[in-house]
């Protein structure tokens, strides 16, 4: 037995060892084995071993010590939990013997997890549920969840959407306090909030959409004038509804946007706004903020206005039958348009057209991408794939938006508080391949500035067209950087403009219902408060996981849809290349697939410059744009990712001189 001199020689030798002990933060990141890696503080990765992984969840931040377990080389042994971020997941019920666990369909978390007999909410074996975490694994690796409700079974009509809103977790329903809001306000409401608006209720403004469209944003019309066109786009005002500060305003920004999942969106606002009282119905007055503009014969400019107004749209007009009047057709819906609407919608045209040109001209125009509609069955899975066909009614409609949203920016730029959308062009750790890849393939642009606004324009411009080995505007345009939030203006490197915003869409995205307040309190000269830092981080990471929720749901349906492509080779294009392989995007369909070069004969070798795949013997290469034939090969589960097996392929000649890669 130990005396008490011992024992306290003994604590102190604890204490100092502790004191003396290096430990280093950081953040657990996941693999697809059992081992992980701790993303350290000051910049480097740490091994963890798969006894020390099992003790983690991803995200998890933890201070751990380094410890060296062979000559050169070093493992992570955590030391503490400081804080874990994951603790509600998805996963599928099991009963293994006597235990009931959760196989989580997180992504890092490779292993079952059990759940105690009072947490179990009588979910039943293959049942998707939703968890939390209720027992952290750092003590024992021994984690333990509870069931906080069943989603389904797979197969259910609808499960995919369901798992999905529970992957994010996104909320399919408001909140009472906002519904109770919502379903309160009436008709009255829009004559109660008439007062100093002006009238426009006799002008011919029309809405041109999909026919199912039900939350209609904007409404158009145009007049010749001396110089030009007058161009009116009225914006839907939501904000005239909602009070600032009110359950319903936080709710928009919680939620940052509509998703456009298939076959069921999901809302921002409550469906009594966003497709009745603040729509803008025909016939019906509704409350806008309109942007009055001049645009001039050469697609320039001019003068531009913002004020409150009541409207009365005309009409709604699908795309459909705008571009068929475009296109000089004639049939019983367009012979039945009032002049005054006609009228309008052929001075839209004209002033779309020289919009369009001198963005071509001075800014950038994004490329015309061939795009599919996804149409569902009764059970909520993918029946059809089409194309949906851009036309001429699509491009006026998208040239009157960007104006009065290029409008928007300059007004806000002359104002205390600001939302801008910033694009700074080529990623930043991109930028040294980018310039090697001019160096090579486009050496009239290698002194180009590629990180300045006027220097990515021309690179962007200049390679439209370019002759090369390589296809270099989609090499590039591989490598850009995601679009952000600003409070200040700053270049829009991805459109070629010096600010932009947007407020075309404010019942659907948080970001132009803000841009409606801040218009209307610089009008007003009226305070407002600015969304903070940790607002506007919010919003951003909002978006993001709106986006990644619609992307994980198309890929699932999609990835069942692909069942039934059957053994046909089919024609596509690679789409986007990985050290691992290529993905090809089918130009039937618009569906993507892996062709992994497991099952290519050789060994490949990938060049981050070129974004190309080169066999390693005989040069053999595949690229972005490569014309191939595919057939279907299965689908990846875990990932839900659609498999080709390679039939043929464009052959391209390297350069004289070329090595193949290593």
């Amino acid at each position: 037995m130990l005396n008490a001199d011992a024992l306290s020689q003994l604590r102190q030798l604890k204490s100092d060892i502790k004191d003396n002990k290096v430990v280093f933060p950081g953040t657990v990141k996941a693999t697809n084995g059992r081992f992980g890696f701790v993303a350290l503080d000051e910049g480097r990765d740490l091994f963890l071993p798969p006894e020390e992984m099992q003790k983690v969840l991803p995200g998890d931040r933890i201070n751990v010590t380094e410890h060296e377990v062979d000559k050169g080389k070093t493992q992570g042994v955590v030391d503490e939990l400081v804080s874990s971020r994951l603790s509600r997941f998805v996963g599928r019920y099991q009963i293994k013997g006597k235990g009931h666990f959760v196989v989580p369909e997180t992504p890092g978390i490779n292993r079952w997890i059990f759940i105690p007999p009072k947490e179990r909410k009588a979910a039943q074996p293959d049942d998707y549920i939703y968890c939390e975490i209720h027992r952290h694994p750092i003590k024992d690796g021994k984690a333990q969840a509870k069931v906080l409700r069943v989603i389904g079974k797979a197969g259910e009509p609808g499960i995919e959407r369901s798992m999905t809103l529970a992957t994010f977790d996104l909320a399919d329903t408001f909140p009472d306090s906002v519904a109770q809001h919502a379903e309160q306000l009436t008709e009255q409401a829009i004559e109660e909030r008439l007062a100093g608006r002006t009238d426009l209720t006799d002008r011919p403004y029309v809405t041109i959409d999909s026919p199912g469209t039900q939350d209609m944003d904007d409404a158009l019309l145009a007049e010749p004038n001396a110089t030009g066109w007058t161009v009116s786009i009225a914006i839907a005002d939501p904000t005239a509804m909602i009070e600032p500060g009110s359950a319903t305003e936080q709710e928009a920004l919680k939620r940052a946007t509509a998703i456009y999942f298939p076959g069921e969106p999901l809302p921002m606002l409550p469906d009594s706004l966003s497709t009745r009282l603040c729509s803008l119905v025909p016939g019906e007055k509704r409350l806008a903020l309109v942007c009055d503009l001049q645009v001039n014969n050469d697609g320039s400019l001019g003068e531009y206005s913002f004020h409150s107004a009541i409207i009365r749209s005309q009409r709604k007009l699908s795309y459909e039958l705008v571009a068929n009047l475009i296109d000089g057709r004639e049939d019983d819906d367009i012979n039945a348009l009032p002049d005054a609407v006609a009228n309008s919608l052929d001075q839209l045209h004209q002033a779309a057209t020289v919009l369009r040109k001198w963005r071509d001209e001075n800014a950038l125009l994004s490329a015309d991408r061939p795009e599919f509609r996804l149409r569902l069955d009764e059970n909520k899975r993918i029946r059809q794939i089409e194309p949906a066909l851009q036309t001429e009614a699509h491009r006026l409609v998208e040239e009157c938006m960007v104006a009065a949203n290029r409008c928007a920016a300059d007004f806000l730029s002359q104002t205390p508080s600001g939302l801008f959308i910033q694009h700074p062009g080529v990623r930043d750790d991109r930028l040294d391949n980018i310039r090697a890849l001019l160096q090579a393939h486009a050496p009239k642009l290698s002194e180009v500035d590629i990180a300045s606004p006027a220097g990515f324009r021309q690179l962007m411009r200049d390679t439209e067209a370019l002759d090369a080995e390589v296809p270099v505007k989609a090499i590039v345009s591989r490598q850009l950087a995601r679009a952000e939030l600003r409070p200040q203006p700053a270049p829009h490197q991805g459109m070629g403009l010096d600010a932009y915003t947007t407020f075309t869409s404010p019942l659907r995205k948080f970001s132009d219902f803000y841009v409606h307040r801040l218009i209307k309190a610089a009008l007003w000269d009226a305070p407002i408060k600015a969304l903070s830092a940790e607002q506007l981080e919010q919003l951003q990471q909002a978006q993001i996981r709106a986006r990644q929720a619609a992307n994980s749901l198309e890929a699932w349906l999609k990835s069942d849809f692909a069942r039934t492509l059957g053994e046909e080779p089919m024609p596509g294009t690679i789409s986007r290349t990985v050290p691992a392989g290529f993905f090809v995007r089918l130009d039937a369909n618009g569906l993507e697939g892996f062709v992994s070069c497991k099952g290519l004969d050789g060994k490949y070798g990938f060049d981050p410059v070129t974004l190309r795949l080169v066999h390693n013997k005989n040069g053999r290469i595949f690229q972005l744009e490569q014309v191939v034939s595919v057939r279907f090969a299965g689908v990846d589960e875990d990932k839900r990712q659609i498999n080709f097996s390679l039939e043929s392929a464009e052959e391209i000649q390297p350069a004289a001189g070329t090595e193949p890669a290593g």
